[in-house]
């Protein structure tokens, strides 16, 4: 299962996201990157807060991709968790050559889980605010074209009064709340389940006398709240930039 998912969390979300027609073609990145430009042009331009046809196409596919890919880096995470249970155990119980096998196997099992992990935070961030994932694939440093001059509308935008810039404004800046918020929440999720794990490792690692298995409990706890202490960074930051989503947008769009 563990080599099933792993490859199907890169080649799967595209094949299960696209609607068979116009979209067939955003699994190529070039094609894609094409698409946000021109529905971004087309949503500034249109002055409603409703996405235009492209924009929305581009928004329905990034959310459809988003879900699909959490939903598989989780599925590959739970097998990797239980994979690298089974295994550790094994080296724990082993000798000789088998338990460096294992050794090495743990540890590309740890960082396969841990790879996992922020793959399916990332994309659930993106699940619930596909426009804001969307609108990072835009080429902001573009000076030239219906894009540049749609660039520079929104900066002006964000440096005068957001009320008096077109209704897409509006919209990118309280998708941008929702982008941040929601990482902040899956981030405050994760430190907290990294803690719970990490007091339940030391408690047994204070409860065995074995050597081996106390080497494997201690580096587990102390990796989970190395990762409980990153989680906190990484929702604060978010945090933070949800209270300033306009002038994080200005940063952004400046380049």
């Amino acid at each position: 299962m563990a080599l099933l998912l792993g490859p199907a969390v890169f080649f799967g979300p595209h094949l299960l996201a696209a609607d068979g027609s116009s979209q067939s073609g955003f699994g190529d990145q070039g094609v894609l990157i094409g698409a946000v430009k021109k529905g971004f042009v087309e949503y500034w331009g249109a002055g409603s807060a409703d996405y235009s046809p492209a924009m929305g196409s581009v928004v329905d596919y990034w959310f459809r991709f988003h879900v699909a890919k959490a939903v598989i880096s989780s599925a590959w995470l739970v097998v990797l968790v239980a994979l690298g249970v089974v295994v550790w155990r094994g080296f724990v119980r082993g000798d000789g050559v088998r338990r460096a096998w294992l050794a090495v196997a743990g540890a590309g099992i740890t960082v396969g889980g841990l790879f996992s992990l922020v793959v399916a935070l990332a994309n659930v961030q993106g699940a619930v605010a596909p426009f804001t994932s969307a609108l990072t694939m835009l080429p902001v440093g573009q000076r030239g074209g219906a894009l540049g001059g749609t660039l520079a509308q929104v900066r002006e935008g964000l440096a005068g009064d957001p009320a008096s810039a077109p209704p897409a404004l509006g919209v990118m800046i309280d998708d941008n709340v929702r982008y941040h918020v929601t990482m902040a929440v899956v981030a405050g999720v994760a430190t907290l389940a990294f803690v719970v794990v990490s007091v339940v490792l030391w408690r047994r690692f204070a409860g065995t006398g074995d050597r081996r298995a106390r080497t494997v409990l201690a580096g587990f706890g102390a990796l989970c709240v190395v990762l409980a202490l990153a989680m906190a960074v990484v929702g604060v930051a978010n945090v933070s930039v949800a209270e300033h989503s306009a002038r994080g947008l200005s940063d952004f769009f400046q380049a």
